[in-house]
């Protein structure tokens, strides 16, 4: 009986032919598939959810989840499981996204063309408060402008609702401008300087200069509320002194301050830059805070997947830039402490 030579079982399979001398030999673990579900891989791991991963990497949600079982089979894990209404990263798939990421930077650098400033037309995506953009875009704008006249600004504006979850904003703009230590785990750089000051109501009962006292007994109004407004020094300080403040009104801005207190009892601190706009507005005063630490820090904060990218590396440095240059300008006076 002849045997099948196309059988898998048969005794005399044809041997591979053996490599060329000196011919190089790899000896690699990564299938080509590998390379194929990389950038999924890393948007499921980001996202935590499969519809938006699917739609970073332009797949249909069904194509999203075919390659998330694929992978789960693959690495023999369950990556992202069900906790209540979302789904959260598995302790494997958190190790995971540090080398996914640090491979997907590697893959895009050996494609990526250099860029070029002068002649980009890409986006970049800013969230900031109103303070921030004011102080900014005196010099930002001008800047980029002269070194980067086809690269388009996206400037989001900070709220409640937006930062809700830092982490999620991180992964959908090129950087966040928050004061220090707000974000952990994530590279920052500081960004702006400035002061607090006090803007009260023409109505509030204080004298010359506003007192601890006075601070405790007003209602406040508080820009972006006290998820946002917490991590700032007159918050702190004023806890610390074992007191909690009375919040009235919030508001997700800076600029409606003055449009709150004005001719009321209510106080409210902004960064001394900021006063300066407002010192025209009828019905409020301006005037020092009694706390003992009134330094208003920024930073800018980006995701870690960026920092070797040459286009962010430049937006970086130009916003840094921006920023020197804008504190250069004269800063209102400090007003002396009460």
């Amino acid at each position: 009986m002849t045997s099948d030579p196309n059988s898998p079982s048969t005794a005399h399979c044809t041997p591979s032919p053996a490599p060329a001398a000196g011919a190089p030999q790899h000896h690699s673990l990564l299938r080509s598939q590998d390379l194929v579900s990389l950038p999924v891989l890393r948007a499921l791991l980001r996202e935590r959810n499969v519809t938006r991963a699917g739609e970073t990497v332009g797949l249909t949600q069904s194509a999203a989840s075919n390659a998330l079982a694929r992978l789960r089979r693959r690495f023999g894990d369950e990556l992202l499981v069900r906790v209540g209404r979302t789904y959260e990263l598995t302790p494997f798939a958190r190790g995971l996204l540090e080398r996914a990421d640090e491979a997907f930077d590697a893959a895009e650098r050996v494609f990526e063309d250099p860029f070029d400033a002068a002649t980009s037309d890409r986006e970049f995506t800013l969230a900031l408060s109103d303070y921030s953009l004011a102080v900014l875009s005196s010099t930002l704008v001008p800047l980029l402008r002269r070194e980067a006249p086809a690269v388009r600004l996206c400037l989001e504006q900070l709220s409640p609702r937006t930062s809700g979850d830092f982490e999620d904003l991180l992964r959908h703009s090129d950087g966040v401008v928050l004061p220090p230590d707000f974000i952990r785990g994530h590279p920052s750089v500081r960004l702006l300087r400035d002061h607090w000051v006090c803007v009260v109501g023409s109505a509030a009962p204080v004298g010359e200069a506003v007192t601890n006292e006075d601070v405790a007994k007003l209602p406040w109004v508080s820009p972006f509320g006290p998820s946002l407004n917490s991590s700032a020094p007159p918050m702190r300080q004023f806890r610390t002194l074992g007191r909690e403040p009375r919040i009235e009104v919030s508001v997700d801005s800076f600029q409606s301050v003055p449009l709150l207190v004005a001719g009321t009892d209510r106080i409210a601190f902004v960064p001394g830059r900021m006063a300066e706009r407002l010192a025209g507005t009828p019905g409020i005063r301006i005037l020092p805070s009694p706390l003992a630490i009134n330094e208003h820090l920024l930073s800018l904060y980006w995701d870690a997947s960026e920092t070797n990218d040459p286009g962010h590396r430049w937006f970086r440095g130009a916003l840094r830039r921006a920023a020197a240059e804008a504190m250069k300008k004269a800063p209102p006076e400090e007003l002396p402490t009460a």
